[in-house]
C-alpha cells in the first residue's frame, strides 16, 4: 500500500460531513442539551502532553510509553526497546487549585513479537469538606481514585499488530461517609482495552514520502459502577477511537506528521422523557412523566455498547400549540433526521500537527471539538517538546474556545521521558 486514502478520507469525513446538518436541514440549534456523563469520567483525561498538544488525537501517533493509554498495539512499532514517563497534569484550575492527575507509564519489547507495558494513573480531587443538610461539618477528607493498567502487544505482521490491556480502578469519593442512613462504597472497575494498528513506513502523499498509521481502539469495557446498594449502577467511559496519521519525512531533519481522530463514547444516550397529558384537552395539566423517544439505559455493558450506535432520542415535534404530537400508533413523532443528526453530534473530532526537528525539537498544535449539546470543549492546545540523549521532556497548553469561560480553560500538562535502549519496530523515539 503506496497512497494514504483512508487518512485523506477521515480527514475530509471529519472537517465536513460530520460538522454539518444533515439532508433534512436539522441543525445542532434545532437539538437539545442531551449530554452523555459516566461514572469515573477520570479513566478518560488525556494523561500526556504530546496528544495534550495535538488536539488529543493521539490514537494513531507514533509509539512511547503514553500508547499505553492511547493505543497499545502501536508499542510493536517502537524503535525503542523501552521507554518510561512520568506525566502531571494540574485539573480544573478556573475552578480550585488542589485538584490534579499524575500518570506514570512504561514499556519494554521483549522480542521483535512481543512488548508488554503498563501505567498507574491517579487521580486526587483535592481537599472536601463534608456537611450535613444543616451545614454542619462532618468532616474533611481527600477523595481520590486510580487506575492500575497492565498491557500487551502482539505483532501479527510487519505492517499489522494488535494489543490489549487489562485494568482495574478505584474510586473512593466519599470515604464511606452515610447519607440519609445509606453506606456510601468505593467503586471498584475492573475493565479491557483492544486495540488494532495498521504500520505502512513505504506510504506517500504524491512525490512525499512518509509513514502512515491507522489505528482503531475499544477503550474502558467494563463494569458498571454504584457509589451504595440502593443508587443505580452507571456506565464508566468506554468509548471506541479510530485514529490516522501520516508522519511526511520531508528531508533527514525535518519530519511533520499529521493526525485526525474520531471519538465516540460507546454510552446510551440519555432518552427524552416530559410531562405529557394524554387527554390532550388543553384544560388538565400534563400531570404524567413518561418516555418520549429514546431508549431506558438500563442495560448490560455489551447491550448498552451496541445501543449506543442508534438510541438518540432526537427532537419531539410539537404542534401550534406546544404540544408534543402523538402518532396513533401511542409513540411520538419525531422531527425528520434529527435522531440522525443528533448520533452524528456524539462523534467528537480531534486534529493535530506536529514538526521535529533533527529528532531533538518539536512543536506542535491542534484543535479537539465537541458538539455544544454534548458538553461543548472545543478548544485549542500548542505544545513543545526538547529531547537530549536519553531524556525528554514535553509540555502543552490548552486554550478554550467554545464561548465561555471552560473549566479546562488554561490546562497545562508536564511529562517526561527516559528512553532505555534501541528495540526492533519503525518508528523512532519523539517522533
Amino acid at each position: 500500500m503506496k497512497n494514504t486514502g483512508l487518512f485523506l478520507f477521515f480527514t475530509i469525513i471529519s472537517f465536513i460531513s460530520f460538522a454539518q446538518p444533515t439532508g433534512s436541514g436539522v441543525t445542532d440549534n434545532d437539538l437539545q442539551l442531551n449530554t452523555i456523563t459516566t461514572a469515573l469520567p477520570f479513566m478518560s483525561i488525556t494523561p500526556d502532553s504530546r496528544a495534550g498538544g495535538m488536539g488529543d488525537a493521539g490514537t494513531a501517533l507514533s509509539p512511547n510509553s503514553s500508547s499505553v493509554y492511547w493505543n497499545t498495539s502501536a508499542l510493536s512499532f517502537s524503535k525503542i526497546k523501552s521507554e518510561i514517563s512520568l506525566s502531571y497534569v494540574p485539573w480544573l484550575r478556573q475552578l480550585t487549585n488542589d485538584i490534579h492527575l499524575s500518570y506514570l507509564s512504561g514499556f519494554v519489547q521483549v522480542n521483535k513479537i512481543h512488548t508488554i507495558g503498563g501505567s498507574l494513573r491517579f487521580f486526587s480531587l483535592g481537599e472536601i469538606t463534608f456537611t450535613d443538610n444543616s451545614g454542619n461539618v462532618i468532616r474533611d477528607d481527600k477523595p481520590s481514585e486510580f487506575e492500575l493498567t497492565g498491557a500487551y502487544a502482539f505483532k501479527l505482521a510487519d505492517k499489522l499488530s494488535i494489543g490489549l490491556n487489562g485494568k482495574f480502578a478505584y474510586s473512593n469519593l466519599t470515604g464511606g461517609l452515610t447519607v440519609g442512613g445509606v453506606n456510601t462504597k468505593p467503586g471498584v472497575v475492573g475493565a479491557a482495552d483492544l486495540s488494532f494498528t495498521y504500520y505502512n513506513d513505504e506510504a506517500k502523499i504524491g512525490k512525499l514520502d512518509g509513514v502512515y498509521t491507522f489505528a482503531a481502539t475499544f477503550n474502558n469495557i467494563g463494569n458498571k459502577v454504584a457509589y451504595s446498594e440502593l443508587s443505580q449502577r452507571d456506565f464508566i467511559p468506554m468509548n471506541m477511537k479510530i485514529g490516522n496519521s501520516f508522519k511526511a519525512e520531508f528531508d533527514r531533519y525535518n519530519h511533520v506528521t499529521f493526525a485526525v481522530d474520531l471519538q465516540k463514547l460507546l454510552v446510551p444516550t440519555p432518552a427524552f422523557y416530559d410531562y405529557y397529558d394524554d387527554n390532550n384537552d388543553g384544560i388538565n395539566q400534563p400531570t404524567e412523566f413518561q418516555l418520549l423517544s429514546g431508549k431506558p439505559n438500563d442495560i448490560g455493558v455489551i447491550s448498552g455498547m451496541i445501543q449506543s450506535f442508534y438510541d438518540a432520542p432526537g427532537v419531539v415535534v410539537k404542534d401550534e400549540d406546544g404540544k408534543y404530537i402523538q402518532n396513533a400508533d401511542g409513540t411520538f413523532e419525531i422531527s425528520k433526521g434529527s435522531k440522525l443528526k443528533e448520533e452524528l453530534s456524539e462523534i467528537n473530532i480531534a486534529a493535530g500537527v506536529e514538526w521535529w526537528y533533527n529528532d531533538v525539537f518539536a512543536v506542535r498544535t491542534g484543535i479537539f471539538y465537541e458538539n455544544k449539546n454534548k458538553g461543548n470543549r472545543q478548544f485549542l492546545n500548542f505544545g513543545a517538546s526538547l529531547k537530549y540523549n536519553m531524556f525528554a521532556f514535553d509540555f502543552s497548553y490548552l486554550a478554550s474556545i467554545s464561548g465561555r469561560q471552560s473549566p479546562l480553560a488554561n490546562t497545562l500538562r508536564f511529562t517526561i521521558r527516559l528512553y532505555l535502549g534501541q528495540g526492533g519496530g519503525a518508528a523512532t523515539a519523539g517522533e
